[in-house]
């Protein structure tokens, strides 16, 4: 009996594995279809509502594409590690937000500002996975801004 569960809950376990070879092609199709994805959203531009839902797509497809290098577990790690969780929850916030504005408030002014601050998130966003990324941006914007006299 004990032989039989094992081979059911390694093969019910090995279902999803995936090859170097595998996850480079997934990484490659789900990074590129963001990109269309985001490539398309810019010719319906003047269309702000389906701008944003192309866009965001398109950030999301971008963004899940890392899963399929590092798994989805270390992925959600990573996300929520506690140097990133804000800028993570800030990103999320506003693609939820976007999403919000375009499909059921149906604003276009409230969908392009939801869009810029989604496209600010998602900088901060990446810019936390660079070592050091994050301050140095921080000090030249003090120093490009600094508005002291």
């Amino acid at each position: 009996m004990m032989k039989t569960y094992n081979k059911i809950f390694y093969t019910k376990q090995t279902i999803f594995v995936l090859y170097l070879l595998q996850r480079l092609y997934a990484f490659g199709v789900c990074s590129l279809a963001g990109l269309v994805c985001m490539f398309l959203s810019m010719i319906v531009f003047a269309i702000p509502i389906k701008f944003a839902v192309l866009f965001t797509f398109g950030n999301m497809l971008a963004v899940g594409s890392t899963t399929f290098l590092m798994g989805s577990a270390r992925q959600l790690q990573m996300m929520f590690d506690p140097v990133r969780i804000y800028a993570t929850s800030i990103y999320i916030g506003f693609v939820v937000l976007a999403l919000i504005c375009a499909l059921l408030i149906h604003s276009k002014l409230l969908t392009m500002i939801a869009i810029l601050c989604e496209i600010c998130a998602l900088i901060w966003y990446s810019l936390s996975y660079i070592p050091f990324a994050r301050s140095i941006v921080s000090k030249v914007t003090i120093r490009l801004f600094d508005t002291e006299i």
